[in-house]
């Protein structure tokens, strides 16, 4: 039986940003067989790419930066039942060394963004009581030396979540906290601080969009709130993984 033929008419419709590489990918891939996808990004054929095999995927090419990009991702959506943030940027280096610019960078991406599109798409979001995640980070929870304009970032998006939460009470809206995720940007960073990247030492992107789909399909009577997720040693116990994200640039 085909994916199409198996999944059922009544199948819930998510939204995922981020979606052409990383968690997003990841996520779009765990949640497939069962439910509607659009798939938002910058890069439509990489967008293509990840949903070949989501027959009911559709591909919206935005930047969620602007206003245009945000009515694109919202347009022809009277019910929602799952809108997941995991499109995210981080900019490594101290504060003395940082520059106005790269912080702007950091809230457009990871908070404005994020705003925007909830608040467009809250209409249908109430007309499905419908379900918020959002891939903060575990830099949302513990500030580190050398990640102030990202860590801002993601202590901005964790107040944002709970008050969408407090404000929104027929709505489910989660946080996950993942520590470092095995993505291209991981290898950029770990290269940027000299260190050498070992796969086995994060977490893989499947085991965070595992995570999304099991508070997406929480029980009814289950709110998920916040999932913190950190990489499970393989090798004998070691210096402590760091408390440093991120997700991935979408």
């Amino acid at each position: 039986m085909s994916t199409a033929q198996a999944r059922p008419d009544h199948a819930r419709t998510v939204l995922v940003t981020g979606a052409s590489r990383g968690i997003g990918a990841a996520l779009c891939r765990a949640l497939a067989a069962d439910h509607r996808l659009v798939a938002v990004g910058r890069d439509a054929a990489a967008l293509r790419a990840v949903v070949r095999d989501c027959p009911s995927a559709r591909v919206v090419e935005a930047d969620l930066t602007t206003g245009e990009g945000v009515a694109r991702a919202a347009a022809d959506l009277p019910a929602l039942h799952g809108l997941v943030h995991c499109a995210g940027v981080a900019d490594l280096g101290r504060i003395d060394g940082s520059t106005p610019d790269e912080w702007r960078r950091a809230f457009e991406v990871n908070v404005l963004a994020v705003v925007e599109l909830t608040r467009a798409l809250l209409p249908a979001l109430r007309a499905a009581g419908g379900h918020v995640v959002v891939i903060n980070s575990g830099a949302g929870i513990t500030a580190k030396p050398g990640w102030g304009s990202y860590s801002a970032s993601k202590f901005a998006l964790r107040a944002v979540t709970d008050t969408l939460r407090a404000e929104e009470p027929d709505l489910r809206v989660t946080s996950i906290h993942p520590g470092r995720v095995d993505t291209d940007m991981q290898r950029a960073i770990v290269a940027a601080e000299g260190g050498r990247y070992d796969p086995a030492a994060f977490l893989t992107p499947g085991s965070v969009a595992a995570a999304v789909r099991q508070a997406l399909l929480a029980a009814p009577d289950a709110h998920p709130t916040e999932v913190i997720l950190r990489p499970r040693p393989t090798e004998p116990a070691g210096p402590p993984d760091p408390v440093c994200p991120p997700p991935g640039v979408s």
